[in-house]
């Protein structure tokens, strides 16, 4: 255990960028022994991802290491050629990389992908390759292996793409596994089963594990050892624990803040205490009138059984709530649950198999088509992909005056002034109006998503996964405009989301849908409290860090609002 596995010293990675040498990584150090486990954590753009691919030679374009040096087991990785980095890669460090739908080769088969990774290490004989290929995914969690094996990643759902992924990774047997964001995509109950699988692996097999990530909750449980990094520097590490109690540098201390994880287990503590959270802005609800109301809504679609026979799918079932006005409801549940089918009807772009939504008490089938144009424009959605959702070919400007003119609002003038007026709200420059989508950050689109939302003074905002694609630092920025707006407008808000982390922190209410129906519903200090169903308690019990004991305000250096 003396002996360190992987020694990084004075690391410094630069690249060639039309404006000169960008340095994104300098001053770079890092230990780590067999069997440890060590996260890196930071916002995008902090360079923890491009420090972990140097370690297997897989720095991306014109990236490479001008200065330090990377042993593994005492042997210089730095300056190898090609076929030198061939013997490394897979056999003593092993990938489990971010994005599994890119990362799969999409027309081969699964088991082909694993036999591949078996192959380019000469791991294993070839009359045993296949038997082999089964037993690596059973070990990485996939049940009914044998058929799974012939399958394309298509056919896979998330949670199993990243299985397969492991799989690949371990497959080698690598003393070292660098596993990049593995779970970002997913929903915490799989999110948990996969790390839970993959620290039982490494643990077994005597891996070191390197986690990328930018949740510092999530950091804290699974990792023993912390490394925290801003703008391409370390700026403060240590062991999880220590640093996540007792944070010294500025930076940690805001990434600690902002956390949706620890802030929910913040307001856990202090609402523990019988004291009024210090996060929590709830909207003042005079009344309990209800501006949209859901009555025993079922959606069901035509699909294909596996002989081609037509079946029916149940993807809403009997699901009735109420929004009140001024206030958060938040429908919580995995990925597949028709928690965003249901959203789809109550912005009517799906139409209910029976059932009805009312807002303002009006059933929305009967409008009839003005009726509608004028219920959208009181009614608007902010999408989960902040990429998809705003046109490449508008500009920022553009997107944003989109909803005014096509609702015919004011003059040419009176429209830019809207809409500078937007970019103030949610604290973008006016100078982005000239800008084109793909010239901002993932937050930045996302404050022009929510702008172009709000350019019809909307009574109700859908909020699909709105802040799940984003860094914690910019999705606490988000959750505080959002609870901004609602204090100052009045908003009420329809959240759709699978992370009860920041459920926590913004709902009045929770409605929690497990396969098309509702399994539970109240509100959130009522849910959060004494959770009746098994299925809730265990999206609760999978919130990363949401379990870590954490320590006062005083004791974390954070000032706590009031």
């Amino acid at each position: 255990m003396n002996q360190p596995l992987l020694e990084v010293e004075d690391l410094k990675i630069t690249f060639e960028s039309s404006t000169g040498t960008v340095e994104a990584v300098r001053d770079f150090d890092l230990t780590i022994y067999p069997g440890q486990s060590v996260a890196i954590v930071g916002e995008s753009g902090s360079g923890k991802s491009t420090a972990a691919m140097s370690m297997l030679g897989l720095l991306p374009g014109t990236g490479k290491v001008i200065n330090g040096s990377i042993k593994l087991d005492g042997e210089e990785l730095v300056n190898l050629d090609k076929k030198g980095w061939q013997k490394y890669r897979g056999s003593h460090i092993g990938l489990v990389p971010q994005d599994p739908m890119s990362n799969l080769n999409p027309v081969w088969r699964i088991g082909t992908q694993v036999e591949e990774s078996l192959r380019a290490n000469n791991v294993v004989k070839g009359s045993e390759m296949h038997s082999r290929v089964v037993e690596l995914l059973e070990e990485a969690g996939l049940p009914d292996a044998e058929r799974r094996a012939k399958q394309y990643p298509h056919e896979f759902s998330g949670g199993m793409r990243q299985r397969a992924l492991i799989a690949i990774g371990l497959a080698a047997r690598p003393k070292l596994l660098i596993a990049d964001e593995p779970t970002s995509a997913l929903d915490v109950t799989v999110q948990k089963k996969i790390l839970d699988h993959l620290d039982s692996l490494t643990t077994e097999l005597g891996t070191a594990v390197l986690l990328i990530t930018h949740d510092l909750g999530l950091a804290a449980e699974r990792a023993d050892f912390v490394v925290v990094m801003h703008r391409g520097r370390i700026v403060e590490k240590g062991p999880s624990l220590q640093i996540l109690r007792n944070p010294q540098h500025p930076y940690t201390k805001r990434l600690v803040k902002a956390a949706p994880s620890l802030a929910s287990a913040r307001i856990q503590s202090a609402h523990d205490q019988g004291l009024e959270s210090a996060e929590r802005v709830t909207a003042n609800v005079a009344s309990s009138d209800n501006v949209i109301e859901v009555r025993d809504l079922v959606k069901e679609f035509d699909v294909r059984g596996a002989r081609g026979d037509k079946k029916v799918l149940r993807a809403v079932d009997d699901v009735s709530f109420d929004l009140r006005r001024g206030s958060t409801l938040a429908l919580v549940g995995e990925s597949g649950s028709g928690k965003s089918t249901v959203a789809n009807m109550v912005l009517n772009l799906l139409e209910p198999t029976s059932g009805t939504v009312l807002y303002e008490g009006r059933d929305t089938s009967q409008l009839s088509s003005k009726e509608l144009f004028e219920m959208r424009r009181n009614v608007q959605v902010v999408f989960q992909n902040p990429y998809g959702s705003l046109d490449p070919m508008f500009s920022i400007y553009r997107c944003i005056e989109e909803p005014l003119k096509l609702h015919k609002i004011g003059d040419r003038k009176s429209r830019e002034n809207r809409v500078a007026e937007l970019l103030d709200m949610v604290q973008m420059p006016r100078s982005a109006m000239r800008r084109y989508p793909n010239e901002l950050s993932g937050g930045q689109r996302q404050r022009i998503a929510i702008a172009r939302a709000m350019a019809l003074n909307p009574e109700v905002l859908v909020l699909d996964e709105a802040v799940s694609a984003l860094d914690v630092l910019v999705q606490n920025q988000i959750i505080k405009l959002l609870a901004e707006m609602q204090e100052e407008l009045k908003l009420s808000y329809l959240f759709i989301t699978h992370d009860l982390a920041v459920v926590r922190q913004t709902a009045d209410d929770i409605v929690v849908m497990k396969q098309g129906a509702i399994v539970e519903q109240g509100s959130a200090d009522r849910i959060f409290d004494s959770p009746q169903e098994e299925y809730t308690q265990n999206l609760i019990n999978s919130v990363p860090g949401l379990n870590i004991e954490l320590g006062t305000g005083e004791e974390l250096g954070i000032e706590l609002e009031s």
